[in-house]
């Protein structure tokens, strides 16, 4: 698995994610590439922007019960899986703007380090080792680049 906090591993994603144009098509699911990317950038808004609500303590204990050991495990997310409302994107975002935000949060994360995150909290699954929000921030932008070929 690619490592976010290296800058080598970070300008791979950022080139993947450089290649996809306005036409690009999902190989799979309902989103078109602005709402893929829009999609993305709503796990780095929880972790940078104050805009989305924490979960009341039940859908926590759910979270971290339920949706953690998938999100932070190395078991690449199956197609078609089901979105969180959270992460549900419906209607049309600008495509360049969501692709400069996107690019923006991963160099931002990058520059950051690993050892900032360490123990960090996260928005939803309290606190996190570094190879956790890797792992939650890699294997997200794969599974959508994938979703468009990249």
């Amino acid at each position: 698995m690619k490592n976010m906090f290296d800058s080598a591993d970070t300008e791979s994603v950022v080139a993947r994610i450089n290649k996809l144009n306005t036409e690009a098509k999902p190989l799979w699911g309902k989103m078109s590439v602005d709402q893929m990317l829009a999609h993305c950038n709503v796990t780095y808004e929880m972790v940078y922007d104050n805009i989305h609500p924490k979960p009341n303590a039940f859908k926590r204990w759910m979270l971290k019960t339920v949706v953690k050991p998938i999100v932070v495990s190395d078991k690449p997310y199956k197609k078609n899986s089901r979105t969180a409302p959270e992460f549900l994107i419906t209607d049309a975002k600008n495509f360049d703007l969501e692709k400069k935000r996107l690019v923006d949060f991963i160099n931002q994360t990058q520059q950051l380090g690993a050892n900032h995150f360490d123990n960090k909290a996260s928005h939803s699954f309290g606190n996190l080792t570094k190879k956790e929000w890797n792992t939650m921030f890699y294997k997200h932008l794969d599974h959508h680049l994938n979703q468009f070929g990249m």
